[in-house]
């Protein structure tokens, strides 16, 4: 074999900033993304559909895990001849997206406030369309070899249109109603959420003891009681025996005397404070199921900006924490408060998003009946095990949430999503006596509702919209999918809504394998934030060190479900790795270049030895894909090309190949030849933009069949 000059690029040190996104361009070109353009033998289906991530900025840590994960188990399935199709999106993301909008117009002193819907939404677009390209950009440099062909958006036409058709589905199947319920109201930003996109925080407040008439009341909120007017015990509390239920009781109260009804009701805790409490309907989800239960009067106190309304007296028009301690004062000058508890430890619920505190009130809002819904998922992942949950605790927690659920309210009032498809006849829209779904109007004086669907009730149908449902070709091939990787965060919000809509649509799971990985933490451990100033973006360290040192340091010591601590040490290390492994090739291709490859040669019992150690390898590393753990088989071949083959193998080859011995000269580089290809192959699925460099140089011949290494047989 003729000395081969292309070698001179091995002289120097690997550069992964000089060749990865034109080995990506090569990726591209070669069509391979796509299964349908995959070789022949490529048959038996293999589907990962992307996550879609939001379309309104930059990919972070987060991003960079899920997506190597998912790339690692599409090219290993891609390597074992399976027809595999990794189909990327995006996700309009709803609330999030205008909520971000928002932000970036108040800079500008704007608000969307001084807009018509019209102007709002298309700057909206705008901007996403914008930071889409951006993002999908980010993408292609993690190495996500996906078929952007088939891409999708969840506000493409078609999408929009299969989400719509769901919901009217689920309205003439009584699972869709519209009631005047209580929601989670975001007062800053003027739109109510769900309870999965809302969270608790710990809170220390003072909790406050009122005279009630004869009874002590607590609260830490005193701006809610202006309408209390019932008086709530249980009725085995032998303390409040002598008082009945619906006993009318004169009292003095905030602002002047009033008229309160004596409640008994069992869901009241006897051990709480004195037993004893007043209940506020229209600002607690638990005051609201007792008044429903008794058919009690409800009447708002606080209004949609945050702000009391006339019935708070002298104090309407305050904000909440102004009015507070006002209210407590004016009680305590009547003789009302009895004492203070001032470090009182509570949760409060704010919007997951934003912070911003969640003021409970009632709406009337769409909402999805989430119990027969749930049943199914019940039945499909805890009766029937139809689908392998990995960590296997998670499946609890999925359970748990499903055997806990709440009805879904998945109306928003923001311009930014998917427009329900319902009208509403005889006064102000959204509150119509009369309502009809579909998507045309029913004729003269019908206003369309100007709520969007939650995003969950889109990208809860992702699988499905992706692959084009109702009726296509790759919803026929390709559903269920094989695997969904993603977030331990989304166990109860996605995951769960995914698996209900593909029952109740497509009458099948809508996947086989779920990977649950967990986050993505700082050297310490700590949660990376931007207001810490420890977060880390992996498009950065793609600049300093390659994709193939980021892919690594996320994965290694990786376990399904744990966390990785990352740190800009850790990817620097696996700089160095990359750079082992050039050199390594730089070593066995110089020194093989006399090689005929077509078949291999007299092997001698010491190079039998170092292959059969590789085949044993091989074995573990394809039991740990097998199993999902990808972090084990990193970790394996990891270990491997640094210690046996470049510490061991390589010194002990050099004796042989500057040797006499023609035999054992051959046998040394035929061992070094195949140790080579097969660590590069093994190695691919998790660094694959090096080992795609050095496999150009590979020369051709039995261990090397196909000129791009991404399509390359896997090592048996």
């Amino acid at each position: 074999m003729k000395k081969d000059n292309s070698l001179k690029k091995f002289d120097s040190p690997y550069n992964p900033q000089s060749t990865e996104q034109e080995i990506y361009k090569m990726w591209e070109k070669s069509g391979y993304f796509n299964p349908d353009k995959l070789p022949r033998s490529h048959k038996e289906p293999y589907c990962i559909i992307m996550p879609p991530p939001n379309a309104n900025g930059r990919l972070h840590a987060g991003h960079g895990l899920d997506m190597t994960l998912k790339d690692i188990d599409i090219r290993f399935q891609r390597m074992n001849g399976k027809k595999v199709l990794f189909l990327p999106g995006a996700d309009h993301a709803g609330f999030e997206t205008q909520m971000v909008f928002e932000k970036k117009i108040s800079k500008e002193g704007r608000s969307r406030f001084h807009m018509s819907n019209e102007e709002l939404y298309k700057e909206i677009w705008d901007f996403t369309m914008e930071n889409k390209k951006v993002m999908e950009d980010d993408i292609r440099r993690l190495g996500t070899s996906c078929d952007w062909s088939r891409k999708k958006f969840t506000l493409d036409k078609e999408a929009v249109q299969t989400a719509q058709d769901t919901f009217i589905k689920m309205y003439n199947d009584g699972l869709v109603y519209r009631g005047e319920r209580i929601v989670n109201w975001n007062p800053k930003f003027q739109t109510s959420l769900s309870d999965i996109e809302t969270e608790f925080i710990e809170q220390t407040d003072p909790f406050y003891y009122f005279k009630y008439g004869p009874f002590v009341i607590g609260t830490v909120r005193p701006e809610t009681k202006f309408g209390d007017k019932y008086v709530v015990m249980h009725p085995d509390d032998k303390r409040y025996a002598q008082y009945k239920h619906g006993q009318k009781i004169d009292l003095e109260w905030i602002n002047g005397p009033i008229t309160a009804t004596i409640i008994k009701d069992k869901s009241i805790d006897m051990e709480f404070g004195t037993g004893v409490m007043t209940i506020t309907p229209w600002h607690s989800g638990v005051d609201f199921e007792i008044a429903e239960r008794h058919g009690l009067d409800k009447e708002q106190i606080i209004d949609w900006d945050g702000r009391l309304l006339p019935i708070a007296g002298e104090f309407a028009g305050m904000k909440i924490l102004e009015a507070r301690p006002k209210i407590v004062e004016k009680l305590r000058q009547k003789g009302l408060l009895e004492k203070v508890d001032e470090k009182y430890v509570h949760a409060v619920a704010v919007c997951e998003r934003t912070g911003a505190p969640i003021e409970p009130q009632i709406k009337k809002q769409w909402f999805v009946k989430m119990k027969p819904l749930a049943e199914k998922v019940i039945e499909s992942v805890e009766n029937k095990n139809e689908i392998n949950i990995l960590p296997d605790y998670q499946k609890k927690i999925l359970l748990h949430w499903m055997h806990n659920t709440l009805d879904w309210n998945i109306s928003r009032q923001i311009v930014w999503g998917i427009p329900i498809p319902a009208w509403f006849k005889n006064g102000e829209a959204g509150n119509g006596d009369e309502v009809r779904v579909g998507h045309k109007s029913p004729g003269k004086g019908w206003t369309k509702d100007p709520d969007t669907f939650d995003t969950w009730f889109s990208s809860g149908q992702w699988p499905l919209l992706t692959l084009g449902y109702p009726k296509s070709r790759d919803l026929k091939t390709y559903y269920p999918t094989s695997l969904m990787e993603t977030g331990t965060d989304l166990v109860f919000k996605w995951v769960p809504r995914m698996i209900m809509f593909g029952l109740y649509l497509a009458g099948e799971i809508p996947f086989k394998n779920i990977y649950f990985h967990g986050m993505v933490n700082d050297a310490k451990n700590q949660k990376m934030s931007k207001s810490k100033g420890n977060a880390i973006s992996p498009i950065e360290m793609i600049e300093k060190f390659g994709t193939d040192a980021l892919r690594m340091a996320l994965v290694i010591g990786n376990p399904p479900g744990g966390s990785v601590p990352l740190s800009e040490a850790r990817i620097k290390g696996y700089k160095h790795f990359a750079n082992k492994v050039w050199n390594i090739a730089r070593f066995v291709l110089n020194n093989i270049q006399d090689l005929k490859t077509k078949s291999a040669p007299e092997i001698v019992a010491k190079d039998q030895k170092y292959l059969e150690e590789i085949r044993a390898v091989i074995n573990e590393i394809t039991k740990n894909f097998g199993e999902f753990r990808y972090d084990l088989a990193a970790d394996k071949i990891y270990h491997y090309i640094w210690h046996t083959f470049a510490d061991s193998i390589l010194e002990d080859s050099k004796k042989y190949l500057s040797g006499e011995d023609a035999v054992a000269k051959k046998s040394t580089q035929w061992m070094l030849y195949d140790i080579l290809a097969t660590s590069l192959k093994l190695l691919h699925p998790f660094m694959p933009f090096v080992t795609e460099e050095i496999w150009k140089d590979i020369p051709e011949g039995a261990l090397k069949k196909s000129k791009i290494l991404m399509i390359e047989k896997w090592p048996e």
